[in-house]
Parts: structure tokens; sequence; C-alpha cells
């Protein structure tokens, strides 16, 4: 029985590599996870090349996507893009999996966005396994779903998880789960993280995302909303969950540390990042948490329609409901309008104004 093996997502910054220089220069990075995606458009520095080619080589290096959008109702020609430079990527480099964000991002209108929720309904689901599908087709890996920090309402945070398991039953697939988006939840719904972390199917979590984040204030005053900015250290609350939650995900294979790049840039930051990489290496070593007997996977063979499943009143819904954040609609506003497949009526007014802000944050001009 192998431990799960720990490791960085790895950041381009300059501010980044210097903090992590000591970790990789002991060998103490088990494995890389590279955000493919987001160097589609840029050269790739050479010591970055070298670096991930060497993780490569040495089967230890894993894949993460952001741009991809799972739940994007219209298939349009930025995800066949996307798909063939992926392609492109897996010529060039060996990954053991790939994994993407649960949600959709309307990109037609803004240059980046944010994966925002879905709600459980049989054709969110059609659209969703549609396009994890194509993502599977394309690559000879396993590929898996990461849980999503944002939410509108309790019921999408307390049905994510049966929602995740219905999505990867058909292609063998598996979950991310992010203890620091159970813990945005958690926090800005009033529910333990234990609590959440139950309603998820644990025997299919291959990796774990650990990360810290920021307090946003909030605007009706009751309490602070919690944001996954990857801009802190790991808070202490997941820390203390993490050796429950090890002993509970059988299948367990990497755990994987995140840090937006530019967020280290004192002396002080880059010391507390390198305590929680000791501190969660202890938690693992000691937690005797191992994969069970690996499962060798198999690509299962699915069939699926040559056009991509498309469902246009959906796609209306996705593109009005960006609209209406971007344009600061009022949360009462959003909840009077008749939506068929967001169930507005049941959302929080604090996380409506929060995904404004995360909006005007992508969106600046």
């Amino acid at each position: 029985m192998g431990k799960p093996l720990l490791g960085l997502s790895m950041m381009a910054e300059a501010e980044f590599v210097s903090a992590v220089l000591p970790l990789l220069q002991s060998n103490s990075v088990e494995v890389l996870e590279w955000s493919f995606d987001t160097f589609y458009n840029t050269e790739e520095p050479d010591w970055l090349s070298e670096l991930l080619h060497f993780y490569s080589e040495n089967n230890r290096l894993i894949g993460h996507g952001v741009y991809y959008s799972l739940f994007d109702a219209r298939w349009t020609e930025r995800q066949e893009i996307w798909l063939k430079k992926l392609k492109e990527e897996f010529r060039k480099r060996n990954y053991n999996h790939i994994t993407e964000h649960f949600g959709f991002m309307n990109t037609e209108n803004f240059h980046q966005g944010v994966p925002l929720p879905v709600s459980l309904h049989s054709k969110t689901l059609e659209i969703g396994k549609d396009r994890l599908y194509r993502l599977q087709d394309a690559v000879q890996v396993p590929v898996g779903i990461e849980n999503l920090a944002f939410s509108f309402s309790l019921d999408d945070v307390m049905e994510q998880g049966i929602f995740l398991n219905k999505l990867t039953e058909d292609t063998n697939g598996f979950l991310i789960l992010d203890l620091h988006n159970i813990y945005c939840q958690s926090c800005n719904f009033g529910v333990e993280m234990q609590e959440i972390i139950k309603l998820y199917p644990l025997d299919k979590v291959k990796e774990i995302h650990l990360s810290g984040g920021s307090w946003q204030e909030s605007v009706y005053g009751k309490k602070l909303i919690r944001r996954d900015t990857h801009d802190d250290a790991v808070p202490e609350d997941i820390l203390s969950v993490l050796p429950s939650v090890l002993s509970q995900c059988k299948n367990l294979e990497y755990i994987i540390i995140e840090r937006l790049g530019n967020t280290l840039d004192a002396v002080e930051k880059k010391e507390s990042f390198l305590d929680d990489f000791t501190q969660i290496k202890k938690i693992i070593d000691s937690s005797g948490a191992g994969t069970q007997n690996k499962d060798l996977w198999t690509k299962k063979e699915i069939r699926f329609s040559e056009n991509p499943l498309e469902d246009m009143i959906l796609h209306e819904e996705q593109t009005l409901l960006t609209k209406l954040l971007f344009e600061n609609a009022g949360p009462a506003s959003i909840k009077s309008h008749e939506f068929h497949y967001f169930k507005t009526k049941n959302w929080d007014p604090e996380m409506i104004l929060t995904a404004q802000n995360i909006i005007k944050k992508w969106n600046p001009y």
C-alpha cells in the first residue's frame, strides 16, 4: 500500500518558483500538477518545460484544466480548439490523469470567467456527460472532476456529491475533493465540513486539493463570506479534518497544495507556505492512509453522438444569468426571474452579490 503522493500545483511566477525551490531541490515534491490550458496561448519558458518534462518522464505529472467549461449548454469553436490543444499537449507530455472543474463559464461576452454552478437536473446532467465523454475521448487516461467552492444555495451544496457521482459513472471517472472549496461552503452556509464531505462518493476520490483563501465583507453585515482565492495559508480547520478525510478516501493517490504564484511575495508568506507543506507531509505520514490495491484503470468505450448535445433554453438562461450578474442586477430582481434550470427562488442574496464581485474581478472593464 503506497501513501498518497504530496505535490504542488505548479505556477510560473518568479515569486512562486523561488519559494518552492528548496522543496524541488530536496526532492520533496513527489508529484506536480500543471494547469496546461493556462499556457495554451503563451510560450513556456525553457526551465518550466524541462521541469514538467522531468516529472512527466518519471510518471509524476498530473494535469488540471480550467477553461473547458463542462456545463456550457452550447458547443462552440472555443471548446473544439481547447480539445485540439489538449491532444497536442498529450503528444508532448505524459499525464497520469487530468481533471476539470464542475460548473460552466459563459465566455461569449466575457474574456474570462469563473465556473458558476448548475443545479442537478436531467438536462444539465446530460450536457455535462456529453462534454465529459468528449474530454475522455481525447485522452487515454482517467478524467476527474473537482467540486466547486461557490454555490448559490444550500440545496446545491448538499446535492453536489450526488451530481458528481452521477456525472462520472459512465466514464470510469473520479473526483478531486478540494477541501478549501468544502470549507468555503461550510463557512458560507453554516454546515460542518464533515457533514458536506460525507455526501460525496469518497471511494471515487483520487486526488485532494488543499489551499487557503480570503474573507469578503458581507453586504448585509451578518457574516464574512469565504472566497476560494488561493492566496493565503491553509486554514487550521482544514488541517484538522484532513486525517479523518484521508482515512475515508481509500483510493486516494495525490494531495496537491495550491497557491497563486504572485501571492508569495514576502519572506513570511514563503515561510508560512513551506510550513504548510511540512505539516501536511507529517499528517500524511502519520495517517496510515494509503491507496488500496491499485485498480488498473481501463478506459470505457463510450458511444456519443457526432454532434455535441446542446440546449438553447439552458444556453439562454446561462447567458441571461451571467449578464444579470455582470450588470449588478439586485438579488430580488434575479430571484424574481422565471428560470427553468436555475432554482433562483432558493438562492442566498449574499451569494448572488458574491458572484457579482467575482465576475467583476475577472472582467473589470
